[in-house]
């Protein structure tokens, strides 16, 4: 599994300003609870951008709508494992600017969480029932990421986000030619991911070893065939 203007580090991505205040423990942790809550609740993200070129729904066929559901659906997980996973790299990392750096980023990928929301809805289908799950994962990795140190946890950002884009490149081959919308969409999330993978690196992301790279794209596998069927 792009930024924005919202709430203040420390303050989560969908709270509001707290600037002027030092946040208690309670504080935050009834921000990441109020981030979790609203991120796996359909209806209640909602994006500030739109795709630089969105285009309007067209007619599809049953079998092209049903497939691009499926595709749409594993690119929503996509975006509520990415809340997760910025959510607890903020919570542990050590730099109040890559903290901040975390927040900003989980706030743009709100924007790609709604799209692809919005879309499904458009396309008559539903979000994956599996979300819960894989936000649980997602947390505790990104949290566990902080841990590791804040050049890690930089380094993991921008391996997961190099990881989408070759996934999202996957997707726009698979979407029909007459799928606008779909591929505005997706498009506009590939600009936004290498953004984010280009940002970590230049901020001091180290290398991941390549076990580790390995074993992120088996979780990516998992989570894609799972929750295109379900």
């Amino acid at each position: 599994m792009n930024t924005s203007t919202s709430s203040p580090a420390d303050a989560g991505t969908h709270s509001g300003s707290r600037r002027g205040r030092q946040l208690s423990g309670l504080d935050k942790l009834l921000s990441r609870a109020d981030n979790a809550l609203r991120t796996l609740t359909p209806g209640t993200t909602k994006a500030e951008r739109q795709p630089e070129n969105e285009a309007p729904a067209s007619t599809l066929a049953d079998t092209d709508r049903h497939h691009i559901a499926g595709l749409m659906r594993i690119n929503h997980t996509g975006e509520v494992c990415a809340q997760a996973l910025y959510q607890g790299q903020a919570s542990t990392a050590s730099l109040p600017h890559v903290r901040r750096a975390m927040e900003e980023a989980a706030r743009e990928e709100e924007d790609h969480l709604a799209w692809c929301e919005d879309r499904l809805s458009e396309l008559g289908s539903v979000p994956s029932k599996l979300n819960p799950i894989f936000y649980a994962m997602s947390f505790a990795v990104g949290a566990l990421a902080g841990l590791a140190g804040d050049r890690w946890s930089l380094g993991f950002v921008a391996e997961t986000e190099r990881q989408v884009v070759r996934h999202l490149d996957a997707h726009l081959q698979q979407l029909p030619a007459d799928d606008a919308r779909s591929r505005a969409i997706l498009e506009q999330m590939r600009l936004d991911e290498l953004k984010h993978a280009l940002s970590a690196e230049d901020a001091g992301g180290a290398a991941l070893p390549p076990a580790l790279q390995s074993a992120m794209k088996m979780m990516s596998k998992v989570m894609t065939w799972s929750t295109y069927r379900i």
